[in-house]
């Protein structure tokens, strides 16, 4: 019998699990063997044609032949990289070469002993949860019937016509390259700090900033799969060696990605941290004012309300998503959306890939100052003034059964005041927003993987949020 900790489980972005304990080869396996089944039951007249990369992680390229060789054996042509490779060229790869999908072996932000896969459909954003559920199902089921895992040896699979390995990356580069403002830069003269955190946009947004004509320095840009010690993660303490270099060096920027490329960290002159919140708004500001884009916004459900101040501001229509870019992606996959963002650091662009991409958003912030010549606080300042200030705040609580029992019991019998202030209206469309009076609002999220709850608040003022984020910690604990 497998257990619920033993079973396969796809959490907002792919399958996770730590190394030699849930990752393992055989499970690597077996996974793949469910996505080759999943990407042949919904298969056209043509055989499908999968890419697979990976990261920089411990033992990366070897999961990812893992992969490969249990889809060549279902008959998927397989094209797999030859070198470590960030999230969003997979989906750009996935596009250009109209392929029926694609696999990256990471683990995305996550500490070094952690490993995983994420999987993207024809349309190139993450699988919607109608895919994974199916894969996910499947997976679990051939975890008791390992027999049925097929895979075929490279030799033969070469033989078949069925592997091919290639380099990848020029033509997201020239792509990205072709998004961007090149006067902008050329007039800005930016000094920049970079960090891809041992990760895989080495050779990608420090490449492009150089041929924009940025002056860069880097660090963390050698060989370490474990990211020395650290999460690879652009937030919070690991960005401490980042901040210290862009104070010091006296930099216009600090610019991180994660280890897999698609979130992003920004450090404004003076290594000052710059939330993702205001990164998306900033952006939608920029891009309308000084690009004259018009469109609809898209961000999730966590994400701060100044998106939406901005875009009220500019005649723009905010939709509004459940957590996890897929939703997103899917709205830009439709051309319907000027711009999707999420809190955790993710965003992307008309015209660009239904999956979000922390290269890019680094090199739009870059490009954004070069353009403006000031700082990122003094545009903060100015859009306050404008539509208003927020303060948003996050809250990670990990949980003992009876602080989940807690939980459940808050969702299920809401309270009618938080922090002292009442609640007006709630939402469920993913976790319990709650809207209070005065325009504050604060939502509830369970995880569905972990013993964790998500608190996220907003008001106007941050001792106003921390107040209102610890008023919803006493419920809970």
């Amino acid at each position: 019998m497998t257990n619920e900790k033993q079973k396969i489980k796809f959490g907002t972005s792919g399958w996770r699990g730590i190394l030699a304990e849930d990752f393992t080869f055989d499970r690597v396996r077996v996974v793949a063997q469910a996505i080759a089944d999943y990407l042949n039951e919904n298969r056209e007249d043509s055989p499908p044609q999968v890419i697979v990369g990976y990261d920089t992680r411990f033992l990366g390229k070897r999961f990812a032949e893992a992969v490969a060789s249990v889809l060549t054996g279902n008959g998927i042509g397989v094209i797999r990289s030859t070198n470590p490779v960030p999230t969003p060229v997979v989906s750009f790869e996935i596009l250009q070469r109209k392929l029926s999908g694609g696999i990256n072996v990471t683990a995305s932000h996550n500490p070094p002993e952690w490993n995983g896969l994420k999987f993207s459909p024809a349309w190139g954003g993450p699988a919607l949860p109608e895919t994974t559920r199916q894969i996910e199902a499947r997976a679990n089921v051939l975890l008791k019937e390992p027999n049925a895992v097929r895979p075929l040896t490279r030799a033969e699979a070469e033989k078949q016509g069925l592997w091919r390995d290639e380099r990848i990356g020029d033509a997201y580069r020239e792509k990205v390259s072709r998004l961007l403002d090149r006067s902008a830069f050329e007039q800005g003269k930016l000094r920049v700090a970079v960090d891809p955190f041992w990760g895989t946009s080495l050779g990608y947004l420090d490449r492009i900033l150089l041929e924009m004509g940025a002056t860069i320095d880097l660090i963390h840009d050698e060989r370490n799969p474990t990211f020395g010690g650290i999460r690879p993660d652009p937030e919070g303490e690991s960005l401490s060696e980042l901040i210290l270099k862009t104070r010091d060096g006296n930099y216009d920027l600090g610019l991180a990605t994660d280890c897999d490329a698609d979130r992003f960290g920004i450090l404004d002159r003076g290594g000052i941290p710059v939330v993702p919140n205001y990164i998306i708004a900033l952006l939608v500001d920029y891009l309308v004012t000084d690009r004259k884009w018009t469109g609809k916004i898209a961000r999730s459900v966590a994400t701060s309300h100044l998106v939406d101040a901005v875009a009220r501001h500019h005649g723009l229509e905010i939709i509004e998503t459940p957590v996890g870019f897929k939703y997103i992606g899917e709205l830009i996959a439709k051309n319907e959306i000027l711009l999707g963002g999420e809190e955790s650091g993710g965003i992307s662009i008309r015209g660009h890939l239904p999956e979000k991409d922390g290269i890019l958003t680094c090199l739009l912030v870059a490009e954004m100052v070069a353009k403006r010549k000031c700082p990122i606080r003094t545009m903060l300042d100015d859009l306050f003034r404008r539509v208003g200030a927020f303060s948003p705040l996050r809250r990670d609580l990990h949980l003992s059964e009876r602080g989940r029992e807690q939980v459940a019991a808050l969702l299920k019998n809401p309270p009618a005041t938080i922090g002292g202030k009442k609640v007006i209206s709630t939402s469920t469309l993913d976790g319990t927003k709650f809207f209070l009076e005065g325009g504050s609002w604060v939502l509830i999220r369970p995880s569905g993987t972990e013993p964790v709850v998500r608190i996220y608040v907003e008001t106007a003022e941050e001792k106003a949020s921390e107040r209102l984020a610890g008023s919803c910690q006493a419920l809970i604990e």
